[in-house]
């Protein structure tokens, strides 16, 4: 266990009154899921939504708020929850895939998500990591969650009713839904994806109810109606809705199971993570494995609010990359692969963009999650091997987002501290035919790379976008690459030549602004140069400016915050560091041996 008392006082200068909090018992009841759920699309604040999960889990819930398809699924700001879904989603801008909703109605058989929506308030909200309740005021129902990682149990609180329903939604883009009343079960599909699937994705969910059915129908979301009198639909948009008597206050609860393999599997996921688990013995469990993976830090010596934050962000910092296997009935790993459909042996991890997460979130779990660590670099092997090329954006198969080429130093910083049980020289042969080829998206191998090689920068009028980002993030990797081949003991002229493109970024440093700037490909400066001005696609659709430089002015001054914290080994840029007090912050395990220039 690690100890960070001065982390804290990294997260605001405490006041002489402040309740300092000295030890942590639970920290998992320190966590607030809502933290950033005050979403505005407009300002791009926010952007999260409650995770009710298992760190890592194949599945995640979340109450929706807003319409299916919409990246904000849930804010704060709301007063009606439409649906509890099933998702996978990593960021809003991401989307979704393979999701599904369930939602309890009272009264009329209300299944579309406009009138099955039901008002709440977040004084009758409770949101932890393991658990969920929120009282739906329209039924007069009180739903709880409790979450595995690739299953769940629900339990809803009814009032007395006649007609007391739980509407199923398999969403649309294709889905499949069948009702079996005489086992109380409902089965389907859902392909709904945002994109990077093969074509035969699904992701196939099992449910059970320990009340029988009176009502049993299926509906089709096309024409908002009851589908006749069929207990199966195959269409567009599919979905359920079963009914019964209730008295007040009876509970009626579920057992939810999913799998991207087959509805076999997810029985098998059903049986294997809830079996004949109670509720609350499903939500005892779920504590525990957030307290098991929390407890691997201690923080002291902060306020109360402080220990809050700490622990609601490295709630989220254990979410992703999320775990894409299942096991078999012999407790073997194996998953459906997103790169080409297949089921195969082996672990698969997805939903993580490696721009995004190379300088922090990896580290960070090389160093506190090592076992883990080593799964998820044998996934990315999977991955190399099922789909061809290493995934610098993953959600759940290819996706073209970001820059860049920055598996490679995910990789050399596992291996350089040392873990091990995975396919290195897969994955080592993997970042070599990144370094000497585009790939089929422009977000996979390397874009502009001839270009990289032969001149040692990736030009600015050469029709790429992002030329100054990608040089600097490629010659960062290079230097990855680099340290890797020394401890491979790879050839002298193969470690000589990532040696020299370490250096490229050099070659953008302009001495007369003292800043990172595109250069043409006649080895002159992109001119005339503005620092304030904001990228060329933003600035055609707000200001009708005629394109100038691709490169965002924000990554330029980025670069240059990085190249001044470096010195100090501290992670605050200089230039915005109130006094040039180098107090630590973000970066979580780094050590201060050197003091601050200044």
């Amino acid at each position: 266990m690690k100890k960070f008392g001065w982390l804290l006082l990294s997260l605001g200068v405490m006041s002489a009154k402040a309740q300092i909090v000295t030890k942590v018992e639970d920290p998992v009841e320190w966590i607030n899921p809502l933290m950033g759920t005050d979403s505005k699309v407009s300002l791009s604040n926010g952007n999260t939504y409650p995770v009710i999960a298992l760190p890592w889990g194949m599945n995640f819930w979340t109450p929706q708020t807003n319409v299916m398809g919409n990246g904000w699924t849930y804010q704060y700001a709301a007063d009606k929850i439409r649906g509890f879904k099933q998702t996978h989603q990593p960021s809003p801008w991401m989307n979704d895939y393979g999701q599904f909703a369930i939602m309890p109605v009272v009264g009329k058989m209300k299944f579309d998500e406009d009138s099955r929506a039901s008002w709440f308030s977040h004084k009758a909200e409770v949101a932890k990591p393991y658990y969920y309740s929120v009282y739906l005021a329209d039924a007069d129902v009180t739903t709880e969650i409790a979450p595995t990682e690739r299953a769940a149990r629900f339990r809803f609180t009814y009032p007395a009713a006649d007609s007391a329903f739980i509407v199923v939604d398999a969403y649309d883009r294709g889905s499949y839904i069948k009702v079996i009343p005489s086992e109380n079960k409902i089965i389907g599909y859902t392909t709904r994806n945002s994109g990077g699937v093969p074509k035969n994705f699904k992701n196939f969910f099992v449910i059970y109810a320990d009340k029988p059915f009176t009502v049993s129908k299926t509906w089709n979301g096309k024409n908002r109606a009851i589908a006749g009198d069929t207990l199966e639909l195959t269409t567009n948009h599919a979905g359920a809705i079963v009914g019964f008597k209730t008295k007040r206050g009876e509970q009626v609860n579920l057992k939810v199971a999913s799998s991207f393999i087959s509805f076999e599997q997810a029985e098998l996921n059903l049986k294997q993570e809830l079996g004949n688990d109670a509720f609350d013995v499903v939500k005892a469990k779920g504590k525990a494995a957030w307290n098991k993976e929390l407890s691997r830090l201690a923080v002291e010596g902060g306020t109360i609010d402080q220990v809050r934050t700490f622990y609601s962000c490295l709630y989220r910092t254990l979410q992703f990359p999320r775990k894409f296997y299942e096991l078999d009935a012999n407790g073997k790993v194996m998953h459906y692969s997103p790169y080409n459909g297949e089921v195969l042996p082996g672990y698969m991890f997805t939903d993580t963009g490696f721009w995004d997460t190379f300088r922090a979130l990896f580290p960070f779990l090389t160093l506190m999650y090592p076992e883990l660590n080593s799964h998820m670099m044998e996934g990315l092997a999977n991955a190399y091997k099922e789909g061809g090329w290493l995934p610098e954006w993953a959600s759940p198969g290819l996706r073209n987002v970001m820059i860049g080429s920055n598996s490679a130093a995910i990789i050399a910083d596992s291996y350089l501290k040392g873990i091990r049980g995975y396919d290195i020289n897969t994955l080592y042969e993997a970042i070599l035919k990144n370094t000497e080829n585009e790939g089929p998206l422009t977000a996979v191998g390397r874009k502009g790379v001839k270009y990289y090689n032969e001149l040692g920068y990736v030009p600015y009028d050469v029709n790429i976008n992002e030329n100054a980002a990608r040089t600097l993030e490629y010659s960062y990797d290079d230097f990855t690459i680099h340290q890797l081949a020394i401890a491979l003991k790879r050839p002298a002229e193969e470690i000589a030549r990532f040696e020299k493109r370490s250096q490229n970024w050099k070659n953008l440093f302009d001495p007369e602004h003292k800043l990172m700037r595109g250069k043409n490909k006649d080895g002159k400066f992109q001119a005339p140069f503005n620092p304030f001005k904001w990228g060329m696609r933003l600035l055609r659709v707000t200001a009708g400016i005629t394109p100038g430089a691709y490169s965002r002015t924000l990554r330029v001054w980025r670069k240059k915050w990085v190249a001044e914290a470096v010195l100090c080994r501290c992670w605050i840029p200089c230039s915005t560091c109130p006094r040039y007090s180098m107090t630590p912050t973000t970066a979580v395990l780094s050590t201060r041996s050197v003091k601050c220039r200044s």
